[in-house]
């Protein structure tokens, strides 16, 4: 009896909870997918495609609430950046804005970053990951690291791996309470710098001019004063980021809550 053979040719397409068709080819559209399909009846029924992503999507199981953001799917990719900034410029030209809180939204991206996040209205995450990413992560820091500097790795995988600025947040300003006053110069200043980004990322400016101050105030040399100013562009860079719009639009509310 001959074996049955396989070819390695398989495509796999992932068919996602809808809780609002309209909404949801609204937003797909305006990030310049094409619907190569689209019922409502006698079922719903909805296919996507951007590039060599496809996406389908069917009516949500009853109960279904788009807060818990519990669908998803992973797009995997050469490299991640080009994907980040193409659907960023397509959400700011469609609604005057990069849409980062809330449902729909897109999480923001470092460079060196190797995967971001892009939540639809329904609650399902296209989370775009770099093939290439590391297979093993070590949660919590590595264990070859001590005090902040542990601390400043464990914020880095919350950050650019579990896209939880919050938890990083944390990280880091327990890592300073605990352990700040005998940390590093270079690994206090790295703190506070990763402290002012990650306030701009979640909106929380009150302490970010204590914090410039407190860094100025920290005993660096030459190259390590450049590599903690490298840390603060990427304040600069996310501030740009959330703030641009794009040319003669305002923005629409009705995505951006």
């Amino acid at each position: 009896m001959t074996e049955p053979t396989t070819l390695a040719n398989e495509t796999m397409v992932p068919v996602l909870p809808c809780a609002n068709p309209e909404e949801t080819l609204a937003f797909y559209r305006a990030l310049g997918f094409e619907a190569t399909y689209q019922q409502t009846r006698p079922y719903l029924y909805l296919a996507l495609v951007w590039s060599g992503v496809e996406v389908h999507f069917g009516r949500a199981p009853q109960g279904h609430d788009p807060a818990r953001e519990d669908g998803g799917c992973l797009v995997m990719v050469d490299e991640v950046a080009p994907y980040h900034a193409a659907l960023t410029q397509a959400m700011r030209a469609a609604y005057g804005k990069v849409l980062t809180k809330g449902l729909p939204r897109i999480t923001r991206f470092r460079p060196g970053q190797t995967r971001f996040t892009l939540v639809d209205p329904s609650g399902n995450s296209l989370i775009f990951i770099q093939r290439d990413e590391p297979a093993e992560l070590e949660y919590g820091g590595s264990k070859e690291l001590q005090g902040v500097a542990r601390a400043l790795d464990n914020a880095r995988i919350f950050r650019e791996f579990k896209n939880d600025d919050r938890a990083a947040f944390r990280t880091i300003s327990s890592a300073l309470r605990r352990h700040g006053d005998t940390a590093p110069a270079l690994d206090r200043a790295l703190a506070l710098a990763t402290l002012i980004e990650l306030a701009t990322a979640l909106n929380e400016q009150d302490k970010i001019e204590a914090w410039a101050r407190e860094l100025e105030r920290i005993d660096l040399t030459d190259a390590e004063r450049k590599r903690v100013a490298a840390e603060l562009r990427h304040a600069e860079d996310l501030t740009q980021w959330l703030t641009e719009h794009a040319p003669g639009r305002e923005p629409r509310n009705d995505s951006s809550r």
